[in-house]
C-alpha cells in the first residue's frame, strides 16, 4: 500500500515531486483511466469528495500501469472531519499494492493526531518547507544542485549571485536557469556573474538593497525601491521576510559586537551568517546604529507583518512603516 504524505508551502518543489510521482507509477496509454486529483480545498463538500476519493483508491487500475490517487488538502485529523478521518483509518490497511495515495498539505499536520501519527509510520513523508532566506549556505547549494539539474554552467560567482537574486524562490530559480540555459546555448564556458546580473530579475537583491536604504535612514531612496519592487508584483509579505532577516543578522551582530566578542568565526556562526567574511563588512554597516535602533526597527517590522496579514492595503502599509523605520534610524538618541 504506497502511501505518500508531502506537505509544505513550497508549492513549486512539492508540484515537482507529485509529478515525478506521476510518471513513475502511471503508464502514459491508461492514464487517462487511473488518476485522480481531488482539490479538496476548493468550493464544495469537500469530505464527501475526500471520501469519493478513497473509494477510487480501492479500484484497481484498468490496463496497464497502477492508479494513483492525489488529495490536495485533506482534513486530516480535523474535528470538522470525522467522518473523513474515519474512513481514511478504515481504507489505509485495505489499500491495494496497485494503488499509489498521495496526500498533500500546505502546511505541517498536526502531529498530536492518532491518524497523523499512522500516517508517519506508514507512509513516505516528505517536506517542502522553502530554505530559510537568512541560510545563504543553503540556498547557494540549492543553487547549484537546480543548475545541474537544469544543464547550466556557471561560475561560483554567478551562483552566489543568483541566490542572492531569487533566496527561496524556487519558482523563480527554475524560471531563471531556463532563461540562462537558452542564453548559454552556444556558449563554452561557464556563465560569469556579470552574464547573470544582466539576465536575471533580482527582486531580492532589490529587498536587499532597500533594507540598506532603511539602515541608512534614507527615506526617498527607501519609499522609491518600495514602490519598485511593487511594480515588479513582489509580495509585500515577501520583501518583509527579506527585511526582518537582514536586520536580524544586524540586531545579533551588534549585540554581540557590544557583549565584546571579536572572532568572526563565533560572530558568524552566532549571527547565522553562512560565509565569515561578510562579518567585517556588517560590522561597518551596524557601526553607527545601536541595538536599541536595531531592536526598534524589528518591532516596526513585525508590526508591518501583522498589518499585511490582517489584510491592510499594502502599498500604503508599507510606506507607512518604511517612513517609521528610517526615522528610527537616524535618531541618534
Amino acid at each position: 500500500m504506497p502511501i505518500y504524505l508531502y506537505w509544505g508551502s513550497d508549492d513549486y518543489r512539492l508540484q515537482q515531486a507529485a509529478q515525478d510521482l506521476e510518471k513513475q507509477v502511471l503508464d502514459s496509454t491508461w492514464r487517462s483511466f487511473n488518476y485522480d486529483k481531488i482539490d479538496l480545498s476548493s468550493g464544495g463538500d469537500a469530505n464527501d469528495r475526500a471520501i469519493t476519493g478513497l473509494n477510487q483508491a480501492m479500484t484497481p487500475p484498468f490496463g496497464l500501469g497502477n492508479r494513483l490517487v492525489w488529495l490536495v488538502d485533506p482534513p486530516l485529523g480535523r474535528s470538522d472531519a470525522a467522518e473523513f478521518n474515519r474512513e481514511l483509518e478504515r481504507t489505509l490497511p485495505a489499500l491495494p499494492h496497485t494503488t499509489h495515495l498521495l496526500l498533500t498539505l500546505s502546511s505541517k499536520p498536526d502531529g498530536r493526531s492518532k491518524l497523523v501519527k499512522m500516517l508517519q509510520a506508514q507512509a513516505d513523508v516528505q517536506e517542502f518547507s522553502p530554505i530559510p532566506p537568512w541560510k545563504t549556505d543553503l540556498l547557494e547549494k540549492a543553487a547549484h544542485k537546480a543548475a545541474q539539474q537544469i544543464g547550466v554552467s556557471l561560475t561560483p560567482e554567478a551562483l552566489n549571485l543568483l541566490a542572492e537574486a531569487v533566496s527561496n524562490d524556487t519558482r523563480q530559480l527554475y524560471t531563471e536557469l531556463e532563461k540562462l540555459k537558452l542564453y548559454a546555448s552556444d556558449a563554452t564556458q561557464p556563465l560569469d556573474a556579470h552574464v547573470v546580473a544582466q539576465l536575471t530579475t533580482a527582486t531580492h537583491q532589490s529587498s536587499l538593497q532597500l533594507a540598506d536604504a532603511l539602515r541608512r535612514g534614507h527615506t526617498s531612496e527607501a519609499l522609491q525601491l518600495t514602490s519598485e519592487l511593487l511594480r515588479q508584483n513582489e509580495p509585500g509579505l515577501k520583501i518583509v521576510a527579506t527585511l526582518v532577516k537582514q536586520f536580524r543578522t544586524w540586531l545579533w551582530l551588534k549585540l554581540l559586537l557590544e557583549a565584546g566578542e571579536r572572532d568572526e568565526r563565533t560572530l558568524a556562526t552566532a549571527a547565522e551568517v553562512g560565509n565569515p567574511k561578510r562579518i567585517y563588512f556588517l560590522r561597518q554597516e551596524v557601526q553607527a546604529l545601536t541595538s536599541r535602533q536595531l531592536r526598534q526597527a524589528l518591532h516596526h517590522l513585525l508590526d508591518l507583518e501583522v498589518r499585511l496579514k490582517q489584510g491592510g492595503e499594502v502599498t500604503t502599509t508599507l510606506h507607512t512603516q518604511v517612513i517609521k523605520l528610517c526615522a528610527t534610524c537616524q535618531s541618534r538618541s
